[in-house]
């Protein structure tokens, strides 16, 4: 991907103040598109995911991703001039991302109503476990307490077990990326609308409650309660996980009518494409066991190959289920540019995913990797006007 090409967060300058994965994954998703992302992290530690899952020369993998494009600064937030120099910052800044717990910020002197006397055009995007208000505002929330409140945990796995977590940080990503949209609205806002710069409070068992479909309105006017269906699609019939002759799975989705006929057609049972009671999915619902038996069966006594190229002939939306290494050698994450190949400082080759989404004039681009700590420390605070001096004397202090 040419470097050339405008980026359209060009211009767009954010501080990001946190650590894990909601603020930093918000400000990695606007880092790809251009803006200047200057992260701050503790002097000495730096964000905890640097030593988070698999490690190479001491440094999370993960950390590479997650941090690529953005400014490394060390500051300790505990000492009035590391606070004097985000406010700084923060006066100059577009957005400042953080999602430390209510009220920490403030009580370093950083919070909403400061800032935003600072420099009234800013944006602030707070993301917490239960937000900014509340009974509940000062509890701990991390991404799985908010997957549990709001709701995702309980129809996750199968009803003769307890509820399970998805494999990944769901909740902290979900409240990220409506972090993302907040922060892109109170952009526009502020550009067309002439509007003051606001804060974007998104708190972390919302974001997840805001995914959670038809879940209330269904228990509001029926008391239906949804519960866990394991690798079915609730109410909606046939969708499900099924296991191949081979010993593979395969994920098959024929509910919408049309494709449900298809798929009978073409599994050899025209009776069930032709009954008039399975046209529609409320008559699919109530026949789920016997439906499910039948493809199940048909799945069964076939390899995958031969499954999914039934299906796919049937144009019948199919496919198995992919683990990392499919994923590395599939022709269509190559062609979508999905898989990207970079260098560490000390020649390792390592693959990061590629940008999402793809914008046909201004695409999204790894300029660098995640930074080493405090690696733009004198870049930043020579700008703000430091003299090396000053630098030296921060550093002694421990305050850099």
């Amino acid at each position: 991907m040419s470097d050339s090409k405008p980026l359209p967060l060009q211009g767009i300058k954010l501080i990001e103040l946190g650590t894990l994965i909601a603020g930093p994954f918000c400000a990695r998703l606007l880092a790809e598109f251009g803006a200047e992302v200057i992260k701050v992290e503790q002097p000495g530690s730096g964000d905890p995911l640097r030593k988070w899952r698999k490690l190479h020369q001491g440094t999370s993998l993960w950390w590479y991703a997650q941090a690529r494009n953005k400014k490394s600064v060390t500051l300790d937030l505990r000492q009035p001039e590391a606070q004097e120099i985000v406010r700084k910052l923060a006066k100059g800044a577009d957005i400042v991302v953080e999602n430390f717990r209510p009220g920490a910020m403030e009580k370093w002197g950083l919070g909403w109503e400061r800032l935003s006397e600072l420099n009234p055009g800013l944006i602030m995007v707070r993301l917490s476990g239960f937000g900014q208000t509340g009974p509940y505002r000062d509890r701990p929330g991390f991404g799985a307490i908010g997957e549990s409140m709001g709701g995702l945990r309980y129809v996750t796995g199968y009803p003769d077990r307890p509820p399970v977590r998805v494999g990944v940080s769901i909740g902290d990503s979900i409240a990220a990326l409506h972090g993302v949209i907040g922060a892109l609205m109170a952009l526009h806002h502020r550009t067309v609308n002439g509007g003051r710069g606001q804060y974007v409070d998104v708190a972390l068992y919302e974001a997840v409650f805001n995914m959670m479909e038809s879940v209330l309105p269904e228990y509001d006017m029926f008391g239906f309660v949804r519960e866990r269906s394991g690798a079915s699609l609730p109410g909606i019939v046939p969708s499900n996980t099924y296991v191949t002759r081979d010993n593979k799975y395969v994920v098959i989705g024929a509910n919408a009518d049309s494709i449900f006929r298809r798929m009978m057609n073409a599994i050899g049972r025209p009776d069930l494409a032709e009954d008039p009671s399975l046209a529609h999915n409320d008559g699919r619902v109530s026949r789920t066991g016997e439906i499910e038996k039948v493809i199940g069966d048909w799945v069964a006594g076939h390899d995958l190959a031969h499954v999914l190229g039934v299906l796919e002939k049937a144009d019948v939306p199919s496919g198995k289920i992919y683990d990392i290494a499919d994923i590395v050698n599939d022709a269509h994450y190559a062609a979508r540019e999905m898989i990207h190949s970079h260098r560490l400082n000390d020649g390792q080759s390592v693959k990061l995913p590629g940008i999402v989404p793809k914008m046909s004039e201004t695409p999204g681009r790894t300029k660098w990797i995640g930074p080493a700590l405090g690696e733009h420390t004198a870049e930043v605070l020579s700008a703000l006007g430091y003299s090396a001096g000053q630098q030296q004397e921060f550093k002694r202090r421990g305050i850099i």
